[in-house]
């Protein structure tokens, strides 16, 4: 029986570039149906994924990134999906891609399958203080499970079906699901697969962790949240 697979692109005022992230969607991931959650966008967002023909979700209001994420995996529960793939919005993951985090997850039967920008150069050109934050949370990942991930704050991820119905589950998919949540599912016993994919960097609009204080504020709250979730795990490894 022929899997059912779900690409996931949460999207804030992404007007300016999911257009072109739909388009090449439609050329290179054939196999996929695609569901944008429009996380309650102020400018045209859902007229340009509605005008793509692409399924579309709004949010009655803005409830950030982990809740949108979690949405399109309820979605993803409700309908019977055997995988999912999140990407974002902003055409920073590429869509010829995708297939290689499905076939990642399908060879080595993995339960999740990061996409990461470090294990291999690749050109793309990330800002000093996201890189040390992502080396800073690869040591914590290290350090917590043993089990290095060079890229432990990519969104760009392959997730199987056990996965999809444990994060629907409230209260399973935090508010910053980077991190803590990879240490949470090794300690779980979840298998995790980090491959190198080829990343672009934004060439429009803002991050969600520009600046200076929400970078600072998303580390200390993460790494927090690390401790927290190493503490409440410890001892329980292979729990699923």
């Amino acid at each position: 029986m022929k899997n059912k697979i779900l690409i996931i692109i949460p999207a804030y005022n992404e007007a300016k570039n999911i257009g072109p992230v739909l388009k090449d969607l439609k050329k290179e991931a054939q196999y996929a149906d695609v569901l944008v959650v429009n996380d309650h966008s102020t400018d045209d967002t859902q007229t340009i994924v509605e005008e793509n023909g692409v399924k579309c979700i709004t949010n009655i209001f803005n409830m950030h990134y982990a809740w949108t994420i979690q949405t399109g995996i309820k979605y993803a529960q409700h309908n019977s999906y055997d995988y999912a793939i999140f990407m974002d919005a902003d055409g920073q993951h590429l869509p010829s891609e995708t297939a290689k985090l499905y076939e990642t997850i399908l060879n080595t039967k993995s339960d999740i399958v990061i996409g990461s920008r470090y294990l291999k150069k690749t050109g793309y050109k990330c800002p000093l203080f996201r890189r040390i934050g992502t080396k800073f949370f690869e040591i914590i990942v290290k350090l917590f499970t043993g089990k290095k991930i060079a890229d432990p704050l990519s969104g760009f991820q392959c997730i199987d079906k056990r996965v999809i119905d444990f994060w629907a589950k409230p209260g399973n998919y935090p508010e910053y699901p980077d991190a803590s949540l990879i240490i949470e599912m090794i300690l779980r016993g979840y298998k995790i697969t980090e491959i190198p994919v080829k990343m672009k960097n934004r060439e429009n609009g803002a991050s969600m962790h520009s600046g200076i204080w929400k970078p600072l504020k998303y580390m200390v709250t993460q790494f927090y949240t690390c401790i927290v979730t190493f503490v409440k795990y410890i001892g329980k490894r292979r729990i699923k």
